[in-house]
């Protein structure tokens, strides 16, 4: 049951190769793959090895003490060979302090751009000009403040390439849990293959239609947009010398985000007929309706691979913990992409579970007890509410070409744009560093 993970490409794709000709097959087997009940200590299972999930798993195997031990359930194989993504992640100075913690931030540093300016427009589309109304880069020049756009494929291979190679981590995939019993103890998790487990915990980070935050009877409040979320990747002729753009446009924002080279990411928020339409259409149309939006400041375009759109929502779960589960990531919350910060609210979650965690562990405390998932949700579902309420707000403030709107919303960024403190204090929310912050996030020690 023991046997060794090689962390070499070789080896883990001859395995991968295994896991999908036995779908249910136990994947990956590092020396802590016996049961739960052999053991002492506290086992944590996290469901989803996605961006929140496979960072909990990390983090959570290399800070927490030896009594925890760490499973992650992935529904799918850790492919280390995957399709190009070159979405760009916008990472906050918080995030990155994470993932410095954890060791993942020197494997994206060589293809991450920093974002050196932000500049915000509000217009409508056939404008000529798109006039500057707020910006930031004197507050950006300071490293602490400074967000970083990484590639989402970059990052979710760091992130299971750190997983495959790590001996703390029990990784069974592809697997996925199909129900759970709790009692006073622990609590008992099937899996679809078959396999019970035994753990003090589960972190359920699979994703925004949870099926663990169904299980444990957790509703949601939310809704849809009548909009979709169209990103894509662009080359370009010019430099974009490190700015982020956001455009308010009628019909939602338009936001161009810096990448390694002359490259740029977008995420383009459009009616959700035309959005469906313009992905499916024909490409020179898509190109010729994207160029009305990004401008000629950066030269001609071209796409890199395929466009895609999805749905946009905002969904924000009643509850983040239940008996023994703790909800992390989608699973928790889900924003509207306006300002970039969904994959860093999330990693705030991380963060926060895992001082809670850690915390209790080293004092001998149960780390499934009720007062340990306290804390964790008194520290995130505040913070996640106002967040994502903050996000509908401007989305619904932006998203018109009401003339009067236009007017006071201008007016009003025109005023930030001459107030240097308060401008600085805009930044440092963006970043993370205001309010009761986890260790982690601020480049401390646990």
């Amino acid at each position: 049951m023991g046997e060794k993970v090689v962390p070499c490409r070789a080896a883990t794709r001859r395995l991968v190769t295994q896991a999908v000709a036995q779908p249910h097959a136990l994947a990956y087997r590092g020396p802590v793959a016996q049961s739960a009940n052999q053991q002492s200590g506290f086992r944590i299972v996290v469901a989803g090895g996605g961006f929140a999930g496979g960072t909990l798993a990390l983090a959570l195997a290399q800070l927490a003490p030896k009594t925890c031990r760490v499973t992650l359930v992935d529904a799918a194989p850790p492919e280390i060979a995957q399709e190009p993504d070159g979405r760009g992640l916008a990472l906050s100075p918080a995030s990155k302090n994470l993932l410095s913690a954890i060791g993942l931030w020197p494997r994206l540093a060589p293809g991450a751009q920093s974002m050196d300016s932000i500049e915000l427009t509000d217009s409508p589309l056939n404008a000529a000009l798109r006039p500057h109304l707020l910006g930031f880069t004197d507050e950006l020049r300071d490293e602490g403040a400074k967000a970083w756009l990484v590639e989402a494929g970059a990052l979710l291979a760091a992130i299971m390439e750190a997983v495959v190679a790590h001996p703390g981590i029990e990784l069974i995939a592809p697997d996925t849990v199909q129900g759970f019993k709790v009692d006073g103890f622990g609590a008992d998790i099937h899996l679809a293959s078959g396999r019970t487990l035994r753990a003090a915990l589960i972190a359920a980070a699979d994703g925004k239609n949870s099926r663990l935050r169904e299980l444990a009877g957790i509703n949601c409040i939310g809704w849809s947009y009548a909009q979709k979320g169209i990103v894509a990747t662009l080359s370009h002729e010019r430099p974009h010398e490190g700015r982020a753009i956001q455009h308010f446009l009628p019909s939602g924002p338009f936001a161009i985000l810096p990448l390694r080279g002359n490259r740029s990411s977008i995420v383009w928020t459009e009616d959700a007929d035309k959005a469906t339409a313009l992905v499916a259409g024909d490409k020179d149309v898509f190109l010729a309706e994207l160029g009305r939006r990004f401008g000629h400041r950066l030269g001609a375009i071209s796409l890199e691979g395929h466009p895609r759109a999805f749905p946009l929502a905002f969904q924000m779960a009643r509850a983040f913990v239940g008996d023994r589960l703790a909800l992390v990531g989608d699973a928790a919350h889900v924003v509207h992409p306006l300002a970039g910060q969904g994959l860093n609210i999330g990693l705030r979650d991380v963060a926060a579970l895992v001082e809670a965690i850690t915390d209790n562990a080293r004092l001998g405390l149960d780390i499934g007890s009720a007062t340990a998932l306290g804390r964790y949700q008194r520290w995130r579902r505040f913070d996640s509410a106002f967040s994502g309420a903050v996000m509908d707000g401007m989305n619904r403030l932006f998203s018109n070409d009401k003339a009067p709107l236009r007017a006071i919303r201008d007016l009003g960024m025109g005023l930030v744009d001459r107030a240097p403190g308060l401008k600085r204090f805009l930044v440092r929310e963006a970043a993370g560093a205001t309010g009761d912050v986890p260790r982690l996030l601020k480049g401390e020690a646990l």
